[in-house]
């Protein structure tokens, strides 16, 4: 599987890549149909000190691509929220292809 980071406003960590590899390879693990995974970090300006670390994972998987955005205080906080968006989603995908 293959991982590809972008950043928007943020430069490049690799504290955050390594957090962010750890949780979607666990989705790998699980989740063998996994093909591709675009992580991307951002910064936005808002007025609220709870938001402005925004994270979006996009999977590449079979069926339509499935994506989830997490806004937060830190990016760790919304790479966990993105990731538990995204297993919801695959436990669902999952279910789908075994009923067919």
């Amino acid at each position: 599987m293959n991982i590809h980071f972008q950043y928007d406003g943020v430069t490049a960590s690799d504290r955050l890549e390594i957090l962010a590899a750890k949780k979607i390879d666990k989705l790998f693990s699980k989740y063998d149909f996994i093909v591709r995974a675009d992580v991307f970090f951002k910064n936005e300006n808002t007025s609220s000190p709870e938001t402005g670390k925004v994270t979006g994972v996009r999977l590449s998987a079979p069926g339509p691509r499935l994506f989830s955005e997490s806004n937060s205080s830190s990016f760790e906080a919304s790479i966990t929220a993105t990731i538990d968006d995204l297993n919801r989603q695959l436990e669902k995908r999952k279910a789908k292809m075994k009923t067919h």
